[in-house]
């Protein structure tokens, strides 16, 4: 039983909001957000362990949102994102340790701040082409990358599918399907860079309850929520996750 607390209660009271976060972000619902979890929860474990804690719980999210959602999704989009997200993920398995987590968040934080400010200063037009697909395999590899570092891999891959102005079910589908399956593919690295033990897995096992929470609140939202107010939240939500993100690389 001692293995179940081996945090403080400290570390659940930011674990646990964290963990609800993701889930909001996981059903589409607050997508902006989710990058913020791992951040939350470096605040009281190294970010390496933050991010092996939170892997099993997205196992559990991702199986609801795929559950409600992979019927809904955008299969062309998918063909083009998934192999470059896991063409990320190798490459986060190969870089893993040379850049540290704080420095990968960093980038992604500024990154997503300028992206936000392009899009205010320069809104886009309704008659404006998609953006290219090179731009689309190129980002969802920088998504892949960020996503094995530190679960911050929406940001990246939005910037491409935003512009393509899809429903809110379809874009949280969409969404749904491409992490879970980045996420699937952590597995192996994880455990092969020793990021996966024990006391992480009952880390993992105490927060689970709390894993379909944020999914079903956001499930339930998601479906009744007006287009115009669901990408404000995301913008709200990526302006706040960049900021996080940039003020803890430079802290």
């Amino acid at each position: 039983m001692t293995e179940l607390f081996a945090h403080g209660w400290s570390f659940y009271a930011i674990a646990i909001p964290a963990v609800v976060l993701m889930g909001l972000s996981k059903s589409g619902f607050g997508a902006g957000f989710g990058a913020l979890a791992v951040p939350l929860m470096a605040l009281v474990v190294p970010v390496p362990q933050a991010a092996a804690i939170m892997l099993p719980l997205l196992a559990v999210m991702d199986a609801m949102g795929l559950a409600a959602l992979v019927r809904e999704c955008d299969r062309g989009l998918i063909k083009l994102l998934l192999p470059a997200g896991l063409l990320g993920t190798v490459i986060g398995t190969v870089l893993f340790g040379v850049l540290s987590a704080h420095t990968v968040a960093g980038v992604v934080g500024a990154i997503t701040l300028l992206f936000l400010a392009i899009r205010l200063v320069f809104p886009p037009k309704a008659d404006a082409p998609p953006p290219p697909r090179w731009l689309g395999f190129l980002l969802g590899a920088v998504s892949g990358f960020t996503s094995f570092v530190a679960h911050a891999g929406g940001p990246p891959v939005s910037f491409y599918v935003l512009p393509l102005r899809l429903s809110p079910i379809r874009f949280t589908a969409t969404m749904a399907v491409f992490f879970a399956a980045v996420n699937l593919s952590k597995w192996i690295p994880y455990a092969f860079l020793g990021l996966i033990d024990t006391r992480n897995l009952w880390t993992s096992l105490t927060l689970a309850p709390f894993a379909p929470l944020g999914v079903w609140l956001g499930l339930h939202v998601v479906r009744r929520i007006n287009q115009v107010w669901f990408y404000r939240l995301f913008n709200i939500g990526m302006a706040l996750t960049g900021s996080k993100l940039l003020w803890d690389a430079v802290r």
